[in-house]
């Protein structure tokens, strides 16, 4: 497991109790002795209005093909979480070098560093 990477794992809710499988963008590598990773959460479902943090991942196009999203998504990088590496489940294919510059930029300017 390596940043940049799109895996499935569980991912919480933020309204209810309980976790959704559901592709997520590794932001970290494993850390700490309890293997935790720092995830970004990615939707099928576009927003009517992108916000200043999403990335649009369109696996129809060369340099989101790696993803091997089924669908054009969304990287909504203000909905984070630190999960267990337990909780990730399956490799499903990694950002390119052009998308991860654009994660970091758009992090940077959301957390003001």
């Amino acid at each position: 497991m390596q940043r940049s990477e799109i895996h499935l794992a569980s991912f919480p809710f933020g309204d209810v109790p309980g976790m959704k499988l559901r592709p997520v963008l590794l932001l970290t590598g494993p850390i700490g002795l309890t293997t935790e990773v720092l995830v970004a959460y990615i939707s099928s479902v576009m927003p009517s209005t992108l916000l200043p943090s999403d990335v649009v991942l369109d696996p129809t196009i060369p340099k989101d093909r790696a993803t091997h999203l089924k669908t054009t998504s969304v990287l909504r990088l203000h909905k984070l979480a630190t999960i267990h590496t337990i909780s990730v489940r399956r490799y499903l294919g990694k950002i390119s070098a052009k998308t991860e510059s654009e994660v970091c930029t758009k992090l940077r300017v959301l957390l003001s560093l």
